[in-house]
């Protein structure tokens, strides 16, 4: 049997030694150490129960007899790195919340968690994980994974709804809609990599076009994937469509900018009984609408009027904060000309010159036209003013922002573009993975109000030191205190214990 034992040593230090009898001798099994003071004696005399503990397979009856293993001393430890288990705890719980861990394996859960903390390859995050979190995947894992892709995305998506319904109350009523797009490392094309307009300036490299829909928060809540070369504006009735199909929606009203507008589009959604408020280019309307807008509209910070159009009902309103933006961009453009035209052999297209005969000259009439529009804003809608006033249609349509905000997150924050995948099925399996840490990433933002890089550079803080006991070679982790600012920040996820 094991004993424990303090002897005096030397000056006013103490050690702590395990030791048993042997035909009536004492024998020293272990010099656990010294200290001088009572709080170290305390941390050895635990030190030695966890050695007889572990050297004799103890079971202890009762809880508070147990050996408490962070009561160490840090010299008998060595330090061996530290790892974000903390961090990796509230990203999880928040895909678990989300219900991401109920229909996709871990692996692909941490590849999207991996893609919020540090976008990188797949095969570089599997590697990451391991460095971070002490998180172990085969790389195998990741090719296995490939094979169920093209099963994720209804997946993903329903779950996402589903969600987005309880958490945020999400009724259809509105979705915002929006296209981006993503280009790769690469100058070949495919079927679906294709170049196209490049919303990155990338135009001579083959890219995909993905379309968003979001939640008047700014969740995200459908997404789809099309070729780089489509037009956005044929991208909007397909995706719509097959949104409704799916999920059986009766009552339905989307926002879009407005790239998404033409007589088709509007023709598709009245005949889908689908509403819709879009942006206006009023620069392409007739003189005589023109005209009617410059007579009816007062230029009055906050007015607004509703005309007839073929397109639905058309509101402009005027800004006076625009107004001065407008004005500023055009005497620029209008300089900028005049330059040019002083100088005929640096001439080039630009706005507010035309040639006539191989002759140059301002253009006048694009000019009044343009004043006539200083700090105007035009929007198409099909919803009577009876329901929905103007004032209210034209602070839906602001709200579009929250899909570039949610694009700007996606390429920025989680490094969505460029991509680095050559063929169609990984390409497939790269934009779920994104999906589902912007979702993790919009939720964060939304409901703490700090963004998802700010988030995580104060979860970052909070380490797991890991420590070998030299006594009994156990690691033992020891955790930064979590901030009283944290904790505040954290319970507004209202995740669960």
């Amino acid at each position: 049997m094991l004993h424990v034992r303090v002897i005096k040593t030397k000056g006013d230090s103490k050690s702590v030694q395990v030791y048993h009898y042997q035909k009536s001798k004492r024998v020293i099994v272990k010099h656990i150490g010294s200290g001088s003071t009572e709080q170290e004696i305390t941390a050895l005399l635990e030190m030695a129960k966890v050695f007889i503990a572990d050297h004799t397979k103890q079971v202890y009856l009762f809880e508070e007899q147990q050996p408490n293993e962070q009561d160490v001393l840090l010299s008998q430890c060595v330090y061996l790195g530290s790892y974000y288990t903390f961090l990796y705890d509230i990203l999880r719980s928040i895909q678990h919340h989300i219900g991401y861990t109920l229909i996709t394996d871990s692996l692909l859960n941490d590849l999207a968690l991996m893609r919020i903390v540090e976008p990188a390859s797949k095969l570089r995050s599997i590697v990451l994980m391991e460095s971070y979190f002490g998180i172990v995947h085969r790389h195998q894992g990741y090719y296995e994974s490939v094979l169920k892709s093209l099963e994720l995305k209804h997946a993903i998506e329903k779950q996402t709804l589903k969600f987005a319904k309880t958490d945020y109350g999400f009724d259809f009523s509105m979705v915002f809609y929006d296209v981006t797009t993503l280009y790769f490392e690469s100058f070949t094309a495919d079927e679906l990599r294709k170049t196209g307009f490049s919303k990155d300036g990338k135009a001579q490299q083959p890219q995909i076009l993905v379309a968003l829909l979001v939640t008047p928060q700014g969740f995200p809540v459908g997404y789809h994937v099309f070729s780089g070369n489509t037009f956005e504006g044929y991208t909007l009735i397909p995706v719509i469509q097959d949104f409704i199909k799916k999920h059986k929606v009766k009552h339905f009203t989307v926002v879009a900018d407005a790239a998404m507008i033409s007589a088709d589009n509007i023709q598709a959604l009245k005949q889908e009984d689908i509403h819709y408020i879009v942006g206006a280019r009023l620069g392409n309307l007739s003189s005589d609408m023109l005209t009617q807008i410059d007579n009816a509209l007062k230029r009055e910070d906050g007015k607004n009027i509703r005309l007839k159009t073929d397109k639905g009902s058309l509101i402009c309103s005027f800004s006076k904060k625009r107004y001065n933006k407008d004005k500023h961009e055009m005497n620029k453009q209008i300089d900028k000309a005049k330059n040019l035209m002083q100088q005929p052999s640096k001439i080039k297209k630009v706005k507010f010159i035309k040639t006539d005969n191989s002759k140059t000259s301002l253009n006048e009439e694009l000019i009044a036209k343009t004043k006539m529009l200083l700090g105007v804003k035009g929007y198409y809608t099909d919803i009577k003013a009876n329901v929905v006033n103007n004032a209210t249609i034209i602070k839906n349509y602001h709200e579009l922002y929250r899909v570039e905000q949610a694009f700007r997150v996606s390429k920025n924050d989680l490094k969505t573009r460029p991509i680095f995948h050559f063929k169609s099925h990984t390409i497939q399996l790269h934009i779920p993975i994104c999906f589902m840490a912007l979702a993790v990433s919009k939720h964060i933002e939304i409901k703490t109000g700090v963004s998802i890089r700010a988030f995580l550079t104060q979860c970052k803080m909070i380490t797991d030191a890991r420590l070998i006991n030299q006594i009994n070679n156990k690691e033992i982790k020891m955790r930064v205190p979590v901030s009283k600012e944290l904790r505040k920040i954290i319970a507004k996820l209202s995740l669960p214990n």
